[in-house]
């Protein structure tokens, strides 16, 4: 096959997944895969926000893609490049197209499982792609055009050692083998293919001026020899021995997949550059490329190496643990695709940097999910109380939202005992009743306080209006009955986990839902066993 005859492979479906990416995957991560989700519409209203994409009247259709490495999970430095990628594309009604890069077997290893994970964290932000495409599959169409730029002159065979063509780019000279003839490269190339060069015995490399100002670009690396014996791919073995570097093969895949516009950090501007020699001498047109700003964040850290490593040591407990900003995390704790999704339009494609904060993402998500969030009682380590003189059973009606009656109420029974209510509080309300003995148990009774202690509060029945309790300036105590309670774990973001009684109410929530736990704040329910399970998103 010549490499003009060269086409796009197939792309896989944009629902396709890999049976063999559920390997070490959890029953629950394995059902959430499965899960279907529906993808928000995004038109041009709901991206209002964004700036117009540049020349995009030149093209009959605009194409985006995101292009993840299968490295690591995706985590929050991620979410600009794949709702701009895509937003932009529906905002076009054009083409989204997600494409995973994993030619580095040696530095950068591909991982099987993070595949299918972010096929997972891509859909559930709201991003389904048209077109999907595995980089390690499409070796053979690299190779076809690694032929086509040795046999035309403008890449070469270099073997010089690491460090000797360091030195002589950054003097301004030209390698040595720079003037190889066409046929002398394509030998040495079938050489690093049959395994007659060694790693680091032999690079390909395409050919720039030898004095651009940025040594970067001069003569930059296009394929490298990897040993297929002590770096094996996890998808496709050791097939191959000769892989090619980011820019060659991305530069490729954006001109056969017809890729419009490339949306990316500025850290890619010297990218750019090295990929538009590319272009020119194969006689493409370069896409347009817009570089947003970098991002800083302020109470987390994004280094990805970091993270690994701290997945390898056992720090953290899976790429979902709450101590780290990966989207699996963000989704677990109750964080809403919408909500980032506005953070991400807010700081749109613009070159400035951006500062992200933990609060400005709580602020965001909090307008978002307290909308529908349901409210329930947590009562975090629980302390009884005895409420005697209690004469009947009574019920408090509270609503499942405050501001939406429409959703109905949840209902706590109080039945005494011998004229004896028993209850549960809060252990942080016991300083309340130092300074009011007479308290109103929300949406219930008054009481008054006789004793308190950590082990027992004793009480007397007051009266039931909650006019006398304003008369009286009485606090609002939460609560949840003895005959209505469950245990709960809520895990907090430093992974820790705060022990309490919740309303058995909560029962009938589904795993997954976000809750509002009164006083508490916003989680979401993570497992119905018991205990149930919530894991807290923010106040």
């Amino acid at each position: 096959m010549s490499w003009s005859q060269i086409q796009v492979d197939q792309p896989r479906s944009s629902t396709s997944t890999f049976s063999n990416h559920s390997i070490g995957l959890s029953e629950r991560e394995q059902e959430a895969r499965m899960s279907s989700q529906k993808e928000p519409t995004v038109g041009l209203t709901d991206a209002k926000s964004l700036a117009p994409l540049p020349n995009a009247n030149k093209y009959s259709q605009i194409v985006t893609r995101f292009a993840p490495n299968p490295d690591f999970v995706l985590h929050i430095g991620s979410l600009r490049a794949v709702f701009l990628s895509h937003d932009y594309a529906r905002m076009y009604k054009g083409k989204f197209i997600l494409r995973f890069e994993d030619t580095d077997p040696r530095l950068k290893k591909s991982v099987l499982e993070y595949y299918g994970q972010i096929e997972n964290d891509v859909k559930w932000l709201g991003c389904q792609w048209d077109e999907e495409y595995i980089m390690s599959d499409r070796v053979p169409i690299y190779y076809e055009y690694a032929e086509k730029a040795l046999g035309q002159g403008f890449a070469f065979v270099c073997t010089c050692e690491p460090d000797q063509f360091k030195a002589i780019i950054e003097s301004g000279r030209a390698c040595p083998h720079r003037p190889r003839s066409p046929a002398e490269n394509l030998e040495l190339w079938h050489k690093m293919l049959s395994g007659g060069l060694k790693e680091r015995e032999a690079v390909v490399r395409v050919k720039t001026e030898t004095t651009h100002p940025n040594p970067a670009v001069r003569d930059w690396p296009a394929f490298r020899i990897i040993d297929p014996e002590k770096y094996p791919h996890p998808r496709v073995g050791s097939k191959y021995r000769v892989w090619p570097l980011y820019n060659f093969s991305a530069a490729v895949d954006d001109h056969l997949m017809g890729i419009t516009h490339i949306i990316r950090g500025k850290e890619h501007l010297t990218n750019a550059v090295r990929q538009t020699y590319l272009y020119k001498h194969m006689g493409w047109s370069y896409p347009e490329a817009i570089e947003y700003g970098r991002l800083k964040m302020i109470g987390f850290k994004l280094s990805k190496s970091e993270m690994v490593k701290e997945l390898e040591e056992g720090l953290v407990d899976g790429f979902d643990d709450p101590r780290i900003p990966t989207i699996a995390s963000l989704r677990r704790r109750g964080y809403s695709p919408d909500a980032l999704r506005k953070i991400v339009h807010e700081m749109g494609a613009r070159p400035v940097d951006a500062t992200l904060s933990w609060d400005n993402i709580n602020a965001t998500n909090r307008k978002e999910i307290d909308k529908l969030a349901h409210r329930y009682n947590f009562i975090p380590n629980p302390v009884p109380m005895d409420v005697d003189h209690v004469s009947q059973a009574f019920e408090a009606h509270l609503p499942l939202h405050p501001e939406l009656p429409s959703l109905g109420n949840r209902t706590l029974k109080v039945v005494p005992r011998d004229g004896i209510a028993r209850i549960w509080l809060s252990g942080s309300d016991l300083q309340v009743f130092e300074k009011s003995k007479v308290v109103r148990l929300m949406e219930l009774f008054n009481v008054e306080i006789h004793s308190t202690n950590p082990d027992l509060v004793k009480a007397t029945f007051h009266s039931q209006e909650y006019a006398k309790a304003r008369e009286l300036k009485a606090p609002l105590i939460q609560w949840v009955p003895d005959d209505q309670h469950i245990s709960c774990e809520v895990v907090m973001p430093d992974a820790t986990r705060t022990k309490g009684f919740g309303e058995t109410n909560l029962l009938g929530e589904h795993v997954g839902n976000i809750i509002q736990m009164v006083r508490f704040g916003f989680g979401r329910i993570d497992s119905k066993e018991e205990p149930l399970t919530i894991y807290f998103a923010h106040k």
